[in-house]
C-alpha cells in the first residue's frame, strides 16, 4: 500500500510542478487570440483569420478544425482538402464532435478522393453519439439508403428524430417522407 502512496504524491508532486512552469497566461492569451480569429473570419479577413487560427492550432482543438474548415474551403489559404481532411481526424481524435461531424462528411462526398462511406462511418457515429445532428442526418442517410452500412430504415428514422430535435430541418422532412412502420 505505501509504494501506492508513494507513487501517487510522487504523481502530484510532477502535475502540480508542470503546471507551475506553464505560463499563466497561457489560456488566456490562447482565448484571445481565438476570438480575434473568430471576429476576422466574421468580418471576412480569412488570411488573416487563418494566420491566427494557424497560431494556435497546435493547443486548440476548436482552432484546429477552423484551420481545417478553411483548407477545405479555401478560405485565406490555398484550397487543400487532403491537409483539411488530416486537421479534421488531429481535431477529432483530441474529442471534438464538430471535427468527426465534418471529417465524416468529407470523407462520405469524396472531396479529398474517391467516395468512401465505409471510412466516413466511424466518424459520422462517434459525433452523432456525441449529439451532434448534422452526423446523425449523414449517418441516417447512409442507413436509409444503405450506403456503407446494411439498410435499415429503423435505425435511419431515429437518426433523423434525432437530428429533428437537435434543429435540423431537412432531418424532418425526410423522417416524414420515410415509410409507416418498420422496415428493414
Amino acid at each position: 500500500m505505501r509504494p501506492a502512496l508513494l507513487s501517487c504524491l510522487c504523481l502530484c508532486a510532477l502535475l502540480a510542478s508542470a503546471c507551475a512552469s506553464a505560463p499563466a497566461d497561457a489560456p488566456e492569451e490562447t482565448k484571445a487570440i481565438f476570438d480575434r480569429g473568430l471576429a476576422a473570419y466574421d468580418a471576412k479577413d480569412y488570411t488573416k483569420a487563418f494566420q491566427l487560427f494557424s497560431s494556435i492550432d497546435d493547443r486548440d482543438l476548436a482552432a484546429m478544425r477552423n484551420v481545417a474548415l478553411m483548407l477545405r474551403r479555401g478560405e485565406g489559404t490555398q484550397k487543400d482538402p487532403k491537409a483539411a481532411e488530416e486537421m479534421y481526424a488531429r481535431a477529432a481524435q483530441g474529442g471534438l464532435a464538430t471535427a468527426a461531424a465534418d471529417l465524416g462528411e468529407m470523407l462520405l462526398n469524396g472531396e479529398a478522393g474517391a467516395p468512401d462511406a465505409k471510412a466516413a462511418f466511424p466518424w459520422l457515429n462517434g459525433a452523432a453519439a456525441a449529439g451532434h445532428p448534422i452526423a446523425q442526418f449523414e449517418l441516417a442517410t447512409m442507413y436509409e439508403s444503405g450506403n456503407g452500412v446494411p439498410k435499415d430504415v429503423e435505425t435511419a428514422r431515429k437518426l433523423y428524430r434525432l437530428a429533428a430535435d437537435g434543429g435540423m430541418d431537412e432531418a424532418a422532412k425526410r423522417l416524414a417522407a420515410l415509410p409507416a412502420g418498420p422496415a428493414k
